[in-house]
């Protein structure tokens, strides 16, 4: 496990496509959530304790965005043949036993996770109604072992920003956790740059 920061994807930025499988089978794409209040997009996988950390209160977040029309979508894009524990069957258990009212997409390819700059799980961007980025960064304060409890409370400030109509928030933490796992020998030269490959 490398400890790693987001890379704080310039706010502004139009959120990358996507077209990727659901554990139900079904394809999702970017596309989908035109019309929505916001759009969050999140990497994470099932094995990274930082996420598992965090899961519980990723469950109730997702579930209050879709109750105030932003859409939500996870994203795993770990390299599933040296971390099996992150394959799509894995997946769909973990949706199910977490109870994730969210699509749970699977990068296989890691382009997605590329063209988003992700670096590491969980790593959250928020968007727009036109896609457009507003807030990247840490869910809360919140780490393994440091006893501050999950809230969600930047992301959520983030969010509420957003659907009052208000400017981007001026104070965004980086994410930290695990790195993502790149398939070997094609980190991406941001990643690389980041101290972190």
């Amino acid at each position: 496990m490398v400890r790693t920061e987001s890379t704080m994807l310039p706010l502004g930025t139009t959120a990358p496509d996507f077209s990727l499988i659901d554990t139900d089978g079904k394809t999702v794409s970017r596309t989908d959530f035109v019309g929505r209040r916001g759009l969050l997009v999140m990497f994470m996988c099932n094995h990274c304790p930082y996420v598992k950390h965090v899961a519980d209160g990723v469950k109730k977040l997702g579930d209050d965005c879709l109750d105030q029309d932003v859409a939500v979508v996870g994203i795993s894009s770990n390299d599933v043949a040296n971390y099996p524990d992150d394959s799509p069957e894995k997946m769909k258990e973990e949706k199910a036993a977490r109870g994730y009212a969210f699509p749970y997409l699977y990068d296989a390819t890691q382009e997605v996770a590329r063209a988003y700059r992700a670096a590491c799980t969980p790593d959250f961007f928020l968007f727009d109604g036109e896609h457009r980025l507003v807030y990247r960064g840490q869910l809360d304060g919140s780490r393994p072992g440091n006893d501050q409890p999950v809230t969600g409370e930047d992301l959520r400030r983030a969010i509420d920003a957003l659907l009052a109509g208000e400017p981007p928030l001026e104070r965004q933490v980086p994410s930290l956790g695990c790195n993502i796992k790149w398939i070997e020998g094609s980190a991406p030269d941001y990643f690389n740059a980041n101290g972190a490959g």
